[in-house]
């Protein structure tokens, strides 16, 4: 009996299975610097338009009115007569005015309204006076 010796195949592609992996996480990483990027940008134009009278909340939640902006600082009164000095990359975001606001919301609902077609009528099936104040919830626990 003779016993032949056959070498294993190469399973070929070494170079681009190594190659794959690294492939995707310099990918990745190049993909999250981007979404960094465009979030330092939006934060910085924000601090940018600051002005007196914009009406802003921090990150950490206070809601207040710019009274006067620094170099680094920003001085917002919080309450009436109530000032605080924050640094100005604490600014989460701006409240736009309620006139913008109110306007815009008009504008949307006008042209909701225009959009929307005739709708049928439904008949509501009569309570018997009956109104239900709260909600019934299931029981939270069992009584033996």
């Amino acid at each position: 009996m003779q016993l032949i010796a056959v070498p294993m195949a190469s399973s070929g592609g070494g170079g681009i299975t190594l190659l794959l992996p690294l492939v995707l996480i310099v990918g990745m990483i190049w993909f999250m610097s981007r979404t960094q990027k465009k979030q330092r940008q939006k934060q910085a134009d924000t601090v940018a338009m600051l002005t007196p009278g914009t009406k802003v909340i921090t990150t950490s939640g206070m809601v207040g009115i710019v009274e006067e902006v620094d170099d680094e600082y920003v001085t917002l009164e919080i309450s009436e007569g109530v000032l605080i000095q924050l640094v100005k990359a604490a600014v989460g975001r701006v409240i736009p005015d309620e006139a913008e606001a109110s306007a815009d919301e008009a504008a949307d609902a006008d042209e909701a309204v225009a959009e929307e077609a005739p709708r049928d009528t439904v008949d509501v099936p009569e309570t018997g006076g009956k109104v239900q104040d709260k909600a019934q919830l299931p029981p939270t626990h069992t009584e033996n």
